[in-house]
């Protein structure tokens, strides 16, 4: 796994490497169980040199590691989460499980997918966002560059289930965008909850995890679906 920082073009040769695997399978570990996942990859929203990603929680800044099924990341900064073979194009499902643990009184803090990612690497980068946070509300974003536009802004919807209960280790939201012809939906638990013109919206490209700061997360599941 290589961090990218705003100010870091990876080198061509080890991208082009991560792009030749396989798309990881949650239940096939990416090198050894509890470690680093290899040939992943993540970009932080702020370049921070000294920032540590590992797989002791007691040292690292961002721990993030295999755990079958799945991946478990808990952040200190936010940033994207990805592997350059999840790629899709078309017509597709983009689907992940969350299972998100106690926020403390971080609960204004967003988590979950993005997808149509470009240029990850460098200044240009491009990618679209649908997450959700536990004051029980979903956002719809694009990103280009250090530039953000908002789709849809935080908007509340019962679908979310949200953490209010000390006595459960964790509450699980599924999230889903399908892209098909001229529309891309956004799913939560089952249930629709926002359909966008997909005009204007890059959709191809690079999906994956967007994980915001101080978030504590298991990810049973990360998945394409072609239609």
């Amino acid at each position: 796994m290589k961090v990218i920082f705003t100010s870091v073009i990876a080198v061509c040769i080890l991208f082009n490497f991560s792009q030749a695997q396989d798309r990881p399978d949650p239940n096939i570990p990416q090198g050894t169980n509890f470690e680093v996942p290899e040939g992943w990859e993540v970009r932080l929203d702020h370049g921070m040199e000294d920032v540590v990603i590992g797989s002791k929680p007691d040292s690292s800044d961002i721990y993030f590691v295999n755990m079958t099924p799945g991946w478990h990341v808990t952040t200190g900064p936010a940033g994207i989460f990805y592997h350059p073979a999840n790629t899709a194009s078309g017509s597709f499902d983009v689907k992940t499980e969350l299972h998100f643990f106690n926020p403390g009184d971080r609960n204004r803090e967003g988590y979950g997918l993005f997808w149509g990612g470009s240029n990850l690497d460098g200044d240009t980068q491009a990618y679209m966002y649908f997450l959700l946070r536990n004051t029980g509300e979903f956002l719809i974003k694009k990103r280009m560059g250090e530039d953000t536009e908002v789709i849809q802004g935080w908007t509340a919807n019962d679908a979310i289930n949200i953490y209010d209960d000390p006595e459960v280790s964790s509450v699980l939201n599924v999230l889903k965008v399908r892209v098909e012809g001229e529309s891309v939906r956004f799913i939560i638990n089952d249930e629709e909850v926002a359909d966008v013109d997909a005009s204007g919206m890059n959709n191809d490209g690079i999906y994956g995890l967007r994980v915001n700061h101080s978030v504590n997360l298991h990810v049973s599941d990360l998945s394409l679906s072609k239609l």
